[in-house]
């Protein structure tokens, strides 16, 4: 079924739909990684966007239902050069086609995507409009235009959870306030994770280094969260623009020096804000399992996952009050920080992988170090 990718600049690509008639439109980003598209679909951070994948064979080892990161698929719509139908591997219970039919997302393969990656980069990050329903070339440049973008609004409201849960035997607990417990936990270390858009492998891997995990939605006020006596905060990833999210910069201006607080991706942004700082949107982008980062605390360079779109403005930052920690070394600009007085940092990148390299599970052992030295 043939499809249209129409850019807001005029630009047309021309495709075929893998998963029958539909129709999407969103920011047009472009992701590196070689794999883990089924961690990638399920991402809360793309909400709002189109991703089209820069390698190019997808869909080989299928689906299975141990590798959602949330609970649904969020990108707008899914882009590849070349779709495989026929995957091969143990774990595999159905096709890609599949999983995006189940929740209505519109597949197109069969076109020059390192073509579109290209024009991307030279020109940034487009509002997009895929469509199998309309394929007036016109109609559908004029529609991307139209399409409000992501600069100052809340996506956030979108992917948070309705309910606080807890998370045991490596699924989502209805309960509140420490609720429920995970097994086989000594002692545990309570965590209060705000959901801007959380992926679960944050939640497990913070249960495996002994922490009872109570999350809570983004619109959670500070005092609800201090009296539910964490012994830190987490601060989730999550799509959009983090000034356009309503009252979570606020939060975490409330728990500042009261509780440890370890953020990452949008986390990282919403403590940059409540530093003082303000944040930009970049050209086109870190997304990707390749992303070299420094740490120049050790020296150490580690190769990152990332996803985002908006970044945190050192120069906006309080150097007195702020260190620079960590530094992309693809384009210079910063990937972690810490407050000097304060137990809390932050980085820009996703150390819980899932998809991409573990170099950054280290910062997990960070948190919990400092919650123990803060308990």
């Amino acid at each position: 079924m043939k499809a249209l990718i129409a850019l807001e600049d005029g630009t047309i690509f021309e495709g075929e739909s893998f998963t029958g008639k539909g129709e999407a439109v969103g920011e047009m980003v472009f992701n590196t990684s070689m794999s883990g598209y089924q961690e990638i679909l399920t991402d809360p951070s793309y909400t709002g966007q189109i991703v089209t994948m820069t390698y190019p064979l997808i869909g080989n080892y299928g689906v299975n239902s141990e590798d959602m990161e949330s609970t649904a698929i969020h990108p707008e719509a899914f882009l590849v050069k070349e779709y495989n139908a026929v995957p091969s591997n143990f774990r595999s219970e159905r096709t890609l086609a599949e999983f995006l039919q189940q929740y209505g997302v519109l597949g197109v393969e069969g076109f020059d995507t390192r073509a579109l990656v290209r024009h991307i980069r030279t020109v940034g990050a487009l509002k997009a409009i895929v469509s199998t329903e309309d394929l007036d070339r016109q109609s559908l440049v004029k529609r991307a235009n139209e399409w409000g973008g992501l600069l100052g609004q809340d996506m956030v409201r979108k992917v948070t959870c309705d309910q606080p849960y807890g998370w045991a035997d490596n699924l989502p607990v209805t309960g509140t306030n420490f609720s429920t417990v995970q097994a086989g936990l000594d002692n545990p270390l309570k965590v209060v994770a705000i959901d801007c858009g959380v992926k679960f492998n944050q939640l497990r891997i913070m249960t495996e280094k002994g922490c009872q995990v109570q999350v809570v939605p983004a619109a959670t006020d500070a005092a609800t969260i201090l009296a539910m006596k964490p012994d830190g905060v987490f601060l989730s990833n999550g799509p959009g623009d983090p000034a356009g999210i309503p009252g979570v910069v606020e939060t975490v201006q409330g728990l500042l020096g009261k509780t440890p607080i370890f953020g990452i991706c949008l986390g990282h942004q919403i403590l940059g804000l409540a530093y003082g700082g303000s944040t930009y949107k970049l050209k086109f982008g870190h997304r990707g399992g390749n992303q070299p980062v420094k740490d120049l605390t050790t020296g150490h360079v580690e190769i990152t996952s990332q996803n985002h779109g908006f970044n945190v403005d050192l120069d906006s930052l309080d150097k007195e009050a702020i260190e620079l920690t960590h530094i992309n070394l693809n384009d210079g600009s910063i990937e972690g920080m810490r407050h000097r007085l304060y137990p809390a940092f932050s980085v820009q990148y996703h150390p819980e992988h899932a998809p991409g390299p573990h170099d950054s599970l280290y910062l997990f052992d960070r948190f919990v170090a400092m919650m123990r030295s803060e308990r």
